[in-house]
């Protein structure tokens, strides 16, 4: 347990030194963008390729994904439910920035660390669901709510998707994955160099862009939010370990899933929206704060 905390406790170190470098100045308001680049279209997507490269995915896994995608349409429709008389501005917003998971940016890392190939294979299939939720899926629906669209746009939701490095590279693993297909020596060699580097630079850019911008009028909505988003994630922990037939290594790994952060990407798309991007960006810091203390507990505990 104590070489657990310890390591966990280095990641979160990395976190605070990013955000001390940015608050003395060392890291300018645009190298966020800069580290955000290098993650999502370098590190991250080698560290997909590292670790899945030449293991097999059994199709029969693939309702793995479902999960994901399941649990993002629950988070909507209760931030939508918990709106109701409140506008469509409070019910849009909501089902916004309750929705979606950061896990390329946030929880890759400790599985790749902590939980090894399995759990990074358990990883890829859990976020290809996740990414039609994050990535422009619960905005389309949120501009519908809002009334800012008349119709659910499946080009906007599409677009997105296709454009996302990380998700391409999911969806190619994957496939490659599941007919037995293998990269070749060097193109793994080289991943394995670049995805080594994902874990420190992802929780760098963490720390980095971290912000506390709500007013205290704010906090209520932000519970309410995170009150819903942790509540979900015990129910859905336990029925991951408990009730699926999966071998450990994965029901672990789902546990950790559920415990991730908001989507990393819901600030961007609550500006969007024209909604209050101060209180999205609040919501979305303090759930990173809450991820990391229970994903550390859970790791200590099953460990």
């Amino acid at each position: 347990m104590l070489e657990i905390l310890t390591r966990a406790g280095c990641f979160v170190a990395i976190i605070v030194l990013g955000y001390v470098l940015r608050r003395k100045e060392f890291f300018k308001e645009g190298d966020f963008q800069v580290l955000s680049k290098i993650v999502l279209k370098i590190t991250l997507p080698a560290a997909i390729v590292s670790s899945v490269s030449g293991r097999e995915i059994s199709p029969s896994l693939l309702y793995i994904s479902l999960i994901s995608l399941g649990a993002g349409i629950l988070y909507m429709i209760l931030g939508y439910l918990q709106n109701r008389g409140k506008g469509r501005e409070k019910q849009a917003f909501a089902l916004l920035n309750t929705s979606g998971y950061n896990i390329g940016n946030f929880t890759l890392p400790f599985v790749q660390n902590f939980l090894g190939p399995v759990g990074v294979i358990t990883t890829t299939l859990f976020d290809f669901g996740n990414a039609f939720v994050c990535v422009g899926g619960a905005y389309s629906i949120a501009t519908v709510v809002k009334g800012n669209s008349g119709k659910i746009s499946l080009k906007k939701m599409a677009a997105p998707l296709l454009k996302s490095i990380p998700f391409d590279c999911y969806v190619v693993m994957t496939v490659l994955s599941v007919v037995h297909i293998s990269l070749p020596a060097a193109v793994v060699s080289f991943a394995d160099i670049a995805g080594g580097a994902n874990a420190f630079l992802a929780m760098l850019m963490i720390g980095v862009g971290f912000r506390l911008s709500g007013s205290r009028e704010q906090l209520g909505e932000i519970l309410r939010i995170l009150i819903t988003r942790y509540s979900v994630a015990v129910l859905l922990a336990l029925g991951c370990y408990f009730l699926l037939p999966l071998p450990l290594e994965m029901r672990q790994a789902l546990v950790i899933l559920v415990f991730s952060p908001i989507g990393s990407a819901v600030p961007a798309y609550t500006a969007d929206l024209g909604e209050d991007v101060g209180l999205a960006s609040a919501t979305n810091s303090v759930s990173i704060l809450i991820s990391i203390v229970c994903i550390v507990i859970l790791l200590a505990v099953m460990l």
